[in-house]
């Protein structure tokens, strides 16, 4: 498998990727779309797998903010994880989950946050995120699936508040 950096050229396989992923709907493949047009778009965290040339998953990682009074903390919300259903549970999503989490540290930012499933993120670190300060009024989801990566030490000490997803998650 080889993962690397999203092209303009991956756009289209990127959409069909996504939509395939998450059951022929196209929710997650407009999101792709509206972050990349967004200004919390980073391209180098549009990461894509292939396997004998074929694209078999795609992740993003996209700018937020934590947000307490007058303060502002900027972070990174992983959404979405997309891996073709016939390469599923076999390692794609976990490859691109530890780039992705690799090269959001190598940027220099502390926290990843994402909505995702409880018992499949703790392997890469992730923990809820609530009993840390965090909070999430956006979407009404459970305290299990709203979790957080800590990438430097420290950083869940120094960053409190509510996680706002940019204008594209909506």
């Amino acid at each position: 498998m080889s993962i690397r950096t999203e092209t303009i050229n991956d756009y289209k396989a990127v959409y069909d990727l996504n939509y395939e992923a998450f059951g022929s709907r196209d929710d997650e493949a407009k999101l792709v779309e509206k972050i990349r047009e967004s200004s919390r778009f980073i391209p180098e965290l549009s990461i894509v797998a292939e396997i004998n040339g074929e694209m078999v998953g795609h992740i993003l990682l996209s700018k937020a903010n934590v947000v307490k009074d007058e303060e502002f903390f900027e972070v990174i919300v992983l959404a979405p994880v997309a891996v073709k259903p016939s390469f599923q549970k076999k390692g794609v999503g976990s490859g691109l989950i530890r780039e992705g989490l690799k090269r959001v540290k190598e940027l220099n930012y502390g926290l990843v946050l994402l909505i995702g499933h409880p018992s499949y993120y703790p392997k890469f670190g992730f923990k809820p995120a609530r009993p840390f300060g965090l909070e999430l009024l956006q979407f009404d989801v459970p305290d299990d699936v709203f979790m957080v990566c800590e990438l430097r030490a420290g950083e869940l000490d120094l960053i409190k508040g509510e996680l706002k997803y940019p204008s594209a998650f909506f």
